[in-house]
């Protein structure tokens, strides 16, 4: 470093290397109980496989076995079934939403009621919250009106919720906590 020379003699100890450590021997293996590993190559293994594979060849039944990661072939029948199932797949689902467009009508929704000037929304709420979760959490800033966590047709929650307050003041007392 530039400029500890500077430094008085005390200090200078600081930036003195450590002695080295002493060498000791470890305690996990004893170099007596090692036993030597024979390794060979696969020269042994290679013949033994082309042995198995001239087999497989007599035999007749190559072809059956696939190999790991090996894709079964499809006919061309099967193929041809796949694409007409996805193509009916797709259909069904553009008729699907065709109907859910032309149904779809939030300002008839009976659950979408209060004054959105009350209105609390919050988001990335946690699947497994409850109406009453939100109202301990949100009571201590006003009264609330009305809790609602927005469901999907099963009833499993979509992860937002509107939160309804009695005076518009309270709703924005949560913003500056």
């Amino acid at each position: 470093m530039p400029g500890t020379h500077l430094l008085p003699p005390n200090l200078l100890k600081l930036f003195a290397p450590r002695p080295p450590l002493p060498y000791k021997r470890p305690v996990d293996r004893d170099p007596g109980r090692i036993r030597p590993k024979h390794v060979s190559g696969v020269a042994e293994i290679l013949s033994k496989l082309k042995e198995a594979s001239d087999n497989t060849l007599i035999n007749g039944d190559g072809g059956e076995g696939m190999e790991e990661g090996e894709e079964p072939t499809f006919t061309l029948a099967e193929e041809t079934k796949r694409q007409m199932r996805r193509e009916e797949r797709r259909k069904r689902r553009t008729e699907d939403f065709k109907v859910a467009k032309e149904n779809y009508k939030p300002a008839d929704d009976a659950e979408a009621i209060g004054d959105p000037y009350k209105t609390l929304f919050i988001s990335r709420l946690h699947k497994a919250a409850t109406e009453s979760d939100l109202r301990r959490e949100f009571e201590s800033y006003g009264t609330i009106e009305r809790v609602r966590i927005v469901r999907n047709k099963n009833g499993r929650s979509r992860g937002y919720a509107f939160i309804v307050y009695e005076r518009e003041r309270d709703m924005k007392g949560t913003h500056t906590h």
